[in-house]
């Protein structure tokens, strides 16, 4: 087949294969030409790719960006979750004080407050831990020097009263038996300096030494008659409910005048047992 294809071609006459032969040529020309400077052109380029790749090998490589994480440290994160703690506690009250919400507000994972506190217990202990050192700071500063015993027990009574209206959700959660564990060590030590000013205050009143784990029965009952009457005040005063009687008082007169006179109205027996 191949060699009848070849006879027929060479048949042809000259004339009518001169315009083939001459085009054929050219194309093999210009193939020809086209190679040449291909290959001039791929010697030309060749050190420009090698170049680019040693810089490819040899350029510094950038490290991945990692997403952001958190920057706490260990302890700067407890002190963190305790402010958002309080922050949450201010704004949604004690209802809205969950864990979750915690690590949200500190912008942490939900796993970081239960991992340094346990549980919500221990997280709100902590939490009125602060509270009670606060206050404790506060019935301390009411007693300015050169003060009398009766103008320091008024000044610390109406300091306890004021920071209960400064800070009513803590103070309350500072009362809440049910949502606290007042086994843990931070919140007992708090709450144990804090009520050392108010029996301070009654031991300055009654003139009257009282030991440090021991006391009389008028001792105590001392202590439990300004507790119960300061507290209660506290109470009714941040809940509203004392608005009925302040609205009826001669004009002029506020709870913190209220307070005082309750206070001053109180009998203290000096040396009664």
């Amino acid at each position: 087949m191949v060699r009848s294809l070849y006879l027929d071609i060479v048949k042809i006459p000259l004339g009518v294969m001169a315009p083939f032969v001459k085009r054929n040529l050219y194309s093999v020309k210009i193939a020809i030409y086209t190679g040449s400077m291909t290959r001039k052109t791929d010697s030309r380029s060749a050190p420009v790719r090698k170049a680019a790749r040693v810089a490819v090998r040899t350029a510094p490589r950038t490290a991945a960006k990692k997403p952001a994480t958190s920057s706490y440290h260990h302890g700067d994160l407890h002190d963190a979750l305790l402010k958002a703690a309080e922050r949450i506690l201010e704004r949604d009250g004690l209802p809205g004080l969950t864990l979750r919400a915690v690590a949200r507000e500190a912008g942490v994972s939900h796993a970081a407050p239960a991992h340094h506190f346990g549980d919500l217990t221990g997280l709100v202990s902590e939490l009125a831990a602060i509270g009670y050192g606060r206050f404790g700071a506060a019935l301390t500063a009411a007693a300015a020097a050169g003060r009398s015993p009766a103008e320091t027990g008024l000044a610390r009574g109406r300091a306890y009263v004021d920071f209960a209206r400064a800070h009513p959700a803590m103070y309350q959660l500072m009362f809440s038996a049910e949502r606290l564990d007042m086994n843990n060590p931070v919140l007992r030590q708090a709450a144990d300096a804090s009520f050392s000013g108010l029996v301070a205050a009654i031991n300055e009143s009654r003139n009257d030494a009282i030991a440090e784990n021991t006391l009389t029965l008028g001792q105590a009952a001392d202590i439990a008659r300004v507790w119960s009457l300061v507290h209660g005040f506290a109470m009714l005063l941040i809940d509203g409910r004392l608005q009925g009687i302040l609205k009826h008082l001669p004009t002029g007169t506020d709870a913190t005048m209220l307070l005082d006179a309750m206070l001053r109205s109180m009998p203290m027996r000096p040396g009664s047992r």
